[in-house]
């Protein structure tokens, strides 16, 4: 049997997920804007999966919208939230450590005449309360940061950043990149302080396709997309409820055992942590703070030796983002980390699927691969 352990990429369908995406497609498959009592049927599902979702998110059910993922809610939240309060100015602050979608969506911005800083992680991959302060200007009319780092797992504590940004600059907005944060650390988007809130469903279990953007309520961000009145006139277009039942589903899933599959992610990540240094000398840890993610390097030997080296025993994980596909990680070189240790980066993911089999099997390969391979590199 595989052993997948990539789950920062995607995670596979829980069977929750799977019955509601079923139900939708060949039961309840009317269009949610039909009057007749078909379209009503799936307005109520729609209904209904809003609410699940919300419930987990910890927000109204009117603060919700469903995009088709994390990257179209990350460049909604941009684009949008700077043009809506581009009366406070045309500064941006964000990290350099950022996903692609919030980081290639600034670059395009700055084309257009937006200025953006990019602040530089700390040697754990997060960005500092001090940093933040130190950076934002008077005319700084969004600041986005990501809660979990999708390539180490590093935190960035918006509980102690999200205050201090409102008292020294009460109109500027915050908008935060939680695709890896989601029910993986225990939060709620409306005491989290933000303004704006990305998620994405296939990182819960549920398929890919489908995420949502919180909006906090009296926040008129205007839409990214033109078309019909969907979603409240926010996000045009004919809703996927197949998609939209599976992520209400795998998010009421999800929230049921939160408690425990964290809990167990966590052992599961420090059991794999102690064994992988005492059994592999020199291998370093990058980052760390989520119970789902462990990003280590092994200098000296290529990642993508090691890979496909555990892939010919079936085992899977990721060097970092998938989104990056095979380039060199712009996050491990914003944490300012030398060229060995990046080349020789991996990342492990677990899900609250993932067992103590499966980890331990991963351990036994990697201590073999790593014996099996020569060093492409003197350390």
């Amino acid at each position: 049997m595989p052993v997948y352990l990539d789950n920062a990429a995607t995670t596979r369908v829980c069977p929750e997920a799977a019955e509601a995406a079923m139900e939708a497609m060949t039961s309840c498959y009317g269009n949610p804007s039909s009057t007749h009592a078909m379209g009503r049927e799936a307005a109520e599902r729609l209904r209904k999966a809003r609410e699940q979702v919300s419930r987990a998110l910890g927000c109204g059910c009117g603060e919700l919208f469903f995009t088709s993922g994390g990257t179209e809610g990350d460049n909604w939240a941009l684009r949008c939230g700077a043009a809506y309060n581009r009366r406070q100015g045309r500064h941006i602050l964000s990290s350099a450590a950022e996903h692609d979608a919030v980081r290639n969506a600034l670059k395009a911005m700055e084309e257009e005449g937006w200025e953006v800083t990019f602040l530089r992680p700390d040697k754990d991959g997060a960005v500092s309360r001090e940093a933040v302060l130190e950076a934002l200007r008077e005319d700084t009319c969004l600041v986005s940061l990501m809660l979990v780092n999708n390539e180490t797992g590093a935190v960035t504590d918006l509980s102690d950043i999200v205050p201090a940004v409102r008292e020294k600059n009460p109109k500027t907005l915050l908008h935060t990149d939680a695709v890896q944060a989601f029910l993986k650390l225990p939060f709620r988007a409306d005491r989290l302080g933000v303004d704006l809130l990305t998620v994405s469903g296939h990182k819960i279990h549920a398929p890919k396709g489908i995420g949502g953007l919180y909006i906090r309520k009296g926040l008129n961000l205007p839409p990214l997309l033109r078309g019909g009145g969907q979603e409240e006139g926010k996000r045009p277009g004919t809703e996927p409820l197949p998609l939209i039942a599976a992520f209400g589903a795998a998010a009421e899933a999800a929230s049921a055992t939160l408690e425990q599959d964290l809990a167990r992610m966590t052992a599961l990540r420090t059991y794999a942590l102690e064994r992988l240094q005492t059994e592999n000398p020199g291998l370093l840890v990058l980052g760390g703070g989520a119970p789902q993610i462990l990003s280590i390097s092994l200098p000296g030997w290529r990642s993508e030796t090691l890979l496909n080296c555990l892939e010919a025993m079936d085992i899977f994980i990721s060097k970092s983002s998938a989104c990056k596909k095979g380039k060199r990680s712009h996050v491990l070189e914003a944490m300012g980390l030398p060229a060995p240790v990046i080349d020789g980066a991996l990342r492990v993911s677990f899900s609250r699927f993932t067992t103590q089999e499966e980890t331990e099997r991963f351990c036994d390969a990697l201590h073999s691969a790593r014996e099996r391979v020569r060093p492409s590199v003197r350390r």
